[in-house]
């Protein structure tokens, strides 16, 4: 995982962070046909995130099966 990676992620946790708090804003303002439009971003977000996520989980166990350990363990051996 690089510092791109990061840093796209954390981005994006911001991004949903930022619109939960709309959304609960809206809900606690008894807003309730605007929050139902947040909620459906809200969710998109987390989509968004979740996505990421499990693609550098992906990218990270093919480069650690693919060319030994990740650059998060260096704990670990591999075969040459």
């Amino acid at each position: 995982m690089g510092p791109a990676d990061s840093l796209m992620l954390e981005a994006k946790q911001a991004i949903l962070d930022e619109q939960h708090r709309k959304f609960q804003a809206l809900q606690k303002e008894g807003r309730w046909p605007e929050a139902m439009q947040q909620f459906h971003v809200t969710l998109s977000c987390a989509s968004d995130v979740l996505t990421e996520s499990i693609q550098l989980l992906e990218r990270v166990l093919d480069a650690r099966n693919g060319r030994g350990p990740s650059l998060t363990d260096s704990s670990d051996t591999h075969d040459s």
